[in-house]
């Protein structure tokens, strides 16, 4: 047996775990959805959504607010179509943030206009289901594919940033806001402050160059919340 047919069953099992735990989050959230109270805000996306401690930053606020997460770490844009009602419909939310695609741009076969159609198909079943609700379209955050993080190696260095770079995700946040303004609809960007002078993702910012540390989001909070 060679080397590759050694690899595959773990690389099978890997994702089998990934996918388990995805399916065991989606059903904590549809339990969770019996207890919500509906009409409040809503935050969903993938992990750059489900890792904002939203429920802790709006402590800090005059008005107290009631805002859900329903992100989900690893997904794509055809992931969050395949389960609109439990991360989004069922909560009947007056509001949404959507933070969504960067894991398609990640992809080796990442295509925009594949992005921008899941987007499409995305916003259009919120506009026909949810008529009422306001939607903001939030810019893809940038990445730090220079500095050194102790836990990546020149290897996942260029697999993490072999398409998601910060030139094609401007080029995905234009594509995205064009999107968002025909559903009109608020494309907002709360990037400001978050990058260095060379246009990357500070670096006391983010975990490894992509995810980000609470003092980020705390930043992305301050340029968030007057759309709260």
């Amino acid at each position: 047996m060679n080397k590759k047919q050694e690899s595959d069953p773990k690389d099978g099992m890997i994702m089998d775990i990934f996918d388990d735990q995805i399916g065991e989050k989606l059903k904590r959230y549809k339990y969770l959805n019996q207890f919500i109270a509906k009409g409040q805000i809503l935050f969903v996306g993938s992990s750059l959504m489900e890792q904002f401690p939203i429920n802790e930053f709006q402590q800090t606020l005059d008005k107290k607010l009631i805002i859900y997460n329903r992100g989900v770490s690893g997904f794509i844009t055809e992931g969050l179509l395949s389960v609109m009602d439990t991360c989004i419909f069922e909560l009947v939310p007056s509001k949404i943030f959507i933070n969504i695609g960067t894991n398609d741009i990640a992809s080796p076969n990442y295509k925009r206009e594949n992005l921008i159609a899941n987007y499409d198909r995305i916003l259009r079943e919120i506009k026909d289901r949810l008529p009422n609700c306001k939607v903001y379209v939030m810019a893809y955050y940038p990445v730090n594919p220079k500095a050194h993080f102790p836990s990546v190696d020149e290897a996942m260095r260029k697999d993490l940033f072999n398409t998601r770079t910060n030139a094609t995700l401007q080029k995905a946040n234009m594509s995205i806001k064009e999107l968002a303004l025909n559903y009109h609809y608020n494309f907002i960007d709360v990037n400001d402050g978050l990058v260095d002078i060379e246009g990357n993702l500070k670096e006391e910012y983010t975990v490894e160059g992509i995810h980000l540390w609470p003092n980020a989001y705390a930043r992305i909070f301050k340029n968030l919340k007057q759309y709260l």
